[in-house]
């Protein structure tokens, strides 16, 4: 049986219909992402320039409001040898400083190469470099969200077939 990790398995316990929003963080652009009522399919939701916490807060906590939104998966920017550095620190900084105001369950998951797997196929998709520019960070967003998604749903069905 496969078991998930605590804050996954914290986000599959959710209330069915409660929906989760992907994000990716960078150091002026918050890109989010919106789960379906099933938890199932990630999309693209939309890119936020970042501004002081408690701005974001207030423009997060109408899109929890809007979309009954019941938890959060963060991209997690690991190095490529496993380490976190700066910005995984500022990452987990943010998601704790987020959950005083806005106490969600969330999970964090390891983006690393999202950016590059979303480029690629955006570049694959013919799309300009000012298209990719204006999207990249809420489809990496929904990358990381499916990411965590097909794990809970993985897991999910794992623990089905063992019962």
């Amino acid at each position: 049986m496969i078991a998930l990790e605590p804050e996954l398995a914290a986000l599959a316990a959710l209330p069915r219909n409660a929906r989760l929003l992907g994000f990716d963080l960078g150091t002026k652009t918050i890109g989010l992402a919106l789960s379906d009522t099933e938890r199932s399919v990630a999309s693209p939701l939309e890119t936020l320039a970042r501004g002081k916490l408690s701005a974001d807060a207030q423009r997060l906590s109408a899109i929890v409001a809007r979309y009954g939104i019941g938890g959060f998966v963060f991209g997690l920017p690991v190095n490529m040898d496993g380490t976190e550095g700066p910005r995984a620190q500022a990452t987990r900084a943010f998601a704790r400083n987020l959950a005083r105001l806005l106490p969600l369950p969330f999970a964090f998951w390891d983006e690393r190469l999202s950016s590059a797997a979303v480029n690629r196929a955006l570049i694959e998709a013919d799309a300009s470099r000012a298209r990719r520019a204006a999207v990249v960070d809420r489809a990496a967003a929904a990358y990381i969200l499916q990411g965590a998604i097909d794990r809970m749903r993985h897991a999910a069905r794992m623990q089905a077939d063992a019962t």
